[in-house]
C-alpha cells in the first residue's frame, strides 16, 4: 500500500526534530530486530502493529512512520481504530524514534566519535515491556537467532490483528498475558529454561505495576528492579535503560561488540573510557556498534 492511499481509514501527521537526522541508521537497527508479525521494515519506512490500553480496553491497529521528503520531520500515518488513543500513541513514536534528541549537543559530548555518522539516534520503544523480552531472549545468542525467539514467542501469546501490510498480522502479548504463562510453554519456543524463567518474572513485575518500563521512570530504582529479576545482568539492566527508559547515560559497558570496537577486553576499562561520553554514553555504544557494521 502506498502512502496516503487508504487516508481516510488512517490518521497523518508530521513530527519535527532536530537535524542531523540518520533515519538509514535507526531503520538499519529496528530492521535487523523487527519481530516477524509484529513489525516490518522497507523501502525507507517503518510499520508495526500497536496495542493500547485506555480505560479497562484495548486498543488495537497499526502505524507507520517515514521521513518526510521536504522538512525535518517524521511522517507518521496512525490506524483510525487509535483515534481514542492518539496522544500515547504518538508519544510511544516519539521515544521509539528518539525526536527529542540535540544531536549538536550530542555531538559536541562524543567529539571525533560522533563525527562520520552526526545524526545518529538511540533506537527507543514502542513497548517498554515487548524490548525488555527482546532483551532477555536475545541473552548469549546472536541478533538473528533472538529474532526468530521474538517472532515464535509473538505468534503463541499475542493477538491477531488487521491490517493492510502482508508483514503484519500479531501484535505482541501484554505482561498480564505473559505473567499467566508457565515457564515451561516458554521454554519450549527453543530457550533455556531459567531464561524462560526470567521472562515470566519479568511479565509478572510489569503486570503488578512493581516495574514501570517507560521514558519518565525513576532510573536508578527501576535498574534495582531489573537486576533483582532472575536472570537479568548488568548487560540487560543497560540495554533495557537505554531503549525502553529512554536513559541517554545508559551504558552496557561488558557488551562484546562495545569491547571490540574499542579494543578493550577488560569492562572496567571500557567503563573507564565511558567518562569521557556522559551523560551521552547510549549515544556513545550506538556509534561503537555502527563501527563494527563497516568492517
Amino acid at each position: 500500500m502506498k502512502y496516503g492511499a487508504a487516508a481516510r481509514d488512517t490518521l497523518d501527521f508530521e513530527l519535527a526534530y532536530r537535524p542531523p537526522y540518520d533515519w538509514p541508521g535507526l531503520g538499519a537497527f529496528l530492521g535487523a530486530r523487527a519481530i516477524a508479525g509484529v513489525e516490518t521494515v522497507g523501502e525507507g519506512v517503518y510499520r508495526r502493529t500497536a496495542r493500547i490500553a485506555l480505560d479497562n480496553r484495548e486498543h488495537l491497529g497499526w502505524l507507520e512512520v517515514r521521513p518526510s521528503p521536504k522538512k525535518p520531520a517524521l511522517r507518521v500515518s496512525v490506524s483510525a481504530s487509535l483515534a481514542k488513543v492518539l496522544p500515547p500513541v504518538l508519544s510511544r513514536i516519539k521515544a521509539l524514534t528518539d525526536l527529542a534528541c540535540h544531536p549538536a549537543e550530542v555531538g559536541q559530548a562524543l567529539g571525533a566519535l560522533a563525527k562520520t555518522r552526526p545524526g545518529l539516534r538511540v533506537p527507543g520503544a514502542f513497548d517498554g515491556f515487548e524490548v525488555a523480552v527482546r532483551a532477555i531472549l536475545g541473552q548469549l545468542i546472536s541478533v538473528p537467532a533472538a529474532r526468530t525467539l521474538a517472532g515464535r514467542f509473538a505468534a503463541a501469546f499475542g493477538d491477531p490483528v488487521e491490517t493492510p501490510f502482508e508483514g503484519l498480522t500479531t501484535v505482541f502479548p501484554d505482561a498480564a498475558r505473559v505473567a499467566d504463562t508457565s515457564p515451561a510453554r516458554v521454554a519450549k519456543l527453543g530457550m533455556p529454561a531459567a531464561r524462560a524463567r526470567s521472562v515470566i518474572a519479568l511479565a509478572r513485575a510489569v503486570a503488578d505495576g512493581s516495574l514501570e518500563l517507560m521514558p519518565n521512570a525513576d532510573i536508578e530504582a527501576t535498574l534495582e528492579r531489573l537486576r533483582a529479576l532472575p536472570g537479568v545482568g548488568e548487560w540487560t539492566a543497560q540495554y533495557i535503560a537505554m531503549r525502553a527508559l529512554a536513559w541517554p547515560d545508559a551504558f552496557p559497558h561488558t557488551d562484546l561488540g562495545v569491547m571490540k570496537a574499542l579494543g578493550e577486553s577488560d569492562p572496567k576499562r571500557v567503563l573507564a573510557a565511558g567518562e569521557a561520553w556522559r551523560p551521552w554514553r547510549a549515544y556513545a555504544v550506538m556509534h561503537l556498534w555502527h563501527s563494527l557494521a563497516k568492517e
